[in-house]
């Protein structure tokens, strides 16, 4: 809106028309009454207008509860257990709770922690079809892939 771009420090408003129409008339000058008064007011006040400077959340804020079990695999607090080896009902868990996760990532517009979370979601869908063929890791590539598409889940061609 016009009132936004007005109080940003280099805000501009480009409008598109044949001519100036009295609604149009109307917000410019509310826009330039409201702007003069802001300025008289910053000038009294010894105010300097400047946009303002957000902190950069940390980082670590946003690592998941993936990593972090990782992390204390790692460290050697707890004993490590793979994907692969868990039953197909406790993946088939892992993966609900992670569609949970992503969906609420999503509407927080955690749009970077929802991709995460789909990738891992991806990776168990592939460990689960390849582990209801009876598939181990012994099977070449090419046959991995083609069960995997045969199921409809996208894989790593590296």
């Amino acid at each position: 809106t016009i009132g936004r771009a007005a109080r940003h420090v280099e805000g501009k408003v480009i409008m598109y028309a044949d001519k100036i129409t009295r609604s149009m008339r109307a917000a410019l000058d509310t826009t330039n009454e409201r702007r003069e008064r802001q300025m008289a007011y910053n000038e009294a006040h010894g105010i300097e207008p400047k946009s303002i400077r957000k902190s950069v959340r940390d980082l670590t804020d946003d690592i998941s509860e993936h990593y972090k079990e990782e992390l204390a695999v790692a460290e050697g607090k707890v004993a490590y257990t793979t994907t692969a080896d868990l039953p197909k009902a406790e993946l088939h868990k892992m993966i609900t709770e992670l569609e949970k996760q992503m969906k609420s990532a999503a509407q927080n517009l955690e749009f970077e922690k929802a991709a995460q979370l789909r990738d891992q979601i991806i990776e168990l869908r592939q460990i689960m079809v390849l582990k209801e063929a009876g598939a181990d890791g012994d099977i070449p590539e090419w046959e991995r892939m083609r069960r995997l598409d045969e199921a409809g889940i996208s894989y790593d061609a590296d």
